[in-house]
């Protein structure tokens, strides 16, 4: 029998496959350390920079309230309260001129459920200058106005929705619900217009062309 005795005085390793495996190990780990470290630097430099544009975002609401402030204080005295309130005035009949009842109740046909309709509708402007308004809707169910409310909600016609109250209705119509509704209009930009009047007027000279070329063909 034959036996294999080790006589130095160290025991033996395989050096090189010690430093393989360790080695990778040491790279992997240095790669994801140095990946974690780029974005570490990125998020600091990207927050860093959210951080000074929000600061100056601060900084132009203060001033602007800062004029807004001081222009209603100008206003408030004893000598400039009639231009105040004839400014107020005007701008209430410009608003109330701009407002569009056909747009409003397009808006409000695009979004209402089946089985409601509009019983009373009144416009009117909040202190922020914008129109405010308040209806009433009848209906055979509460859910539906309800669901009104929410699809005038996810509207861009439609802002801050909210139910004021609701109450059973004894009408002779099949009405049995009366939900009273208040919300915020938000009329239609001038670039939206004329994006609206171009794709009207495209659709419509559409069957023209075809016209057209179905007498030149002729």
């Amino acid at each position: 029998m034959r036996l294999d005795i080790n006589l130095a005085s160290q025991p033996y390793e395989d050096a090189r496959q010690f430093w393989i495996r360790w080695g990778s190990a040491a790279g992997a780990l240095g790669l994801v350390t140095l990946i974690l470290l780029t974005l570490v630097i990125t998020g600091f430099v990207n927050s860093r920079r959210d951080r000074v544009a929000m600061a100056q975002k601060r900084a132009l609401i203060a001033e602007r309230d800062r004029i807004r402030t001081q222009a209603q204080q100008f206003l408030n005295l004893p000598e400039n309260r009639a231009t105040r309130d004839q400014s107020q005035f005007l701008n209430q009949l410009i608003e109330r001129k701009a407002f569009s009842w056909t747009k409003v109740l397009e808006s409000l046909e695009k979004v209402m459920p089946p089985r409601v309709h509009v019983v009373s509708i009144s416009p009117q402007l909040d202190e922020d200058n914008q129109l405010a308004l308040k209806m009433i809707v009848a209906g055979d169910s509460r859910d539906r106005a309800i669901e009104l409310a929410r699809r005038m909600e996810d509207s861009r016609r439609f802002a801050q929705t909210a139910i004021l109250r609701a109450a059973h209705a004894d009408s002779q119509t099949g009405d049995t619900e009366q939900v009273e509704i208040a919300a915020i209009y938000i009329p239609e930009s001038p670039s939206e217009a004329a994006n609206t009047a171009a794709s009207s007027r495209s659709t419509t000279g559409a069957p023209g062309k075809a016209k057209t070329a179905k007498g030149s063909k002729r």
